[in-house]
């Protein structure tokens, strides 16, 4: 598969997803938000494009997230974006 550029903030929605509604990329600052479909959205720091990339083709957006993001990036809860129910 070829690269893919992504712009200064890129989003990518991820309509089949159960765990993942969507991610926002901003390249400037290596910023990757993440918006959960049960919990909210958290900030992940100093995350590299390549892997923004990855996760943007990869066929399970949880089973990625899991294996190459959580536990390996420093983070943040967004105050402004979060769910609210049981598991917000």
């Amino acid at each position: 598969m070829g690269s893919m550029r992504l712009d200064r903030m890129h989003v990518h929605r991820f309509s089949q997803s159960s765990t993942i509604d969507q991610i926002a990329y901003d390249a400037a600052a290596r910023t990757l938000s993440i918006a959960f479909n049960d919990s909210g959205t958290y900030v992940y720091e100093d995350v590299p494009a390549t892997l923004v990339e990855a996760f943007c083709r990869a066929r399970s957006a949880g089973a990625f997230f899991h294996e190459q993001i959580r536990n390996r990036y420093a983070f943040r809860r967004d105050p402004e974006h979060r769910r609210f129910g049981p598991n917000a």
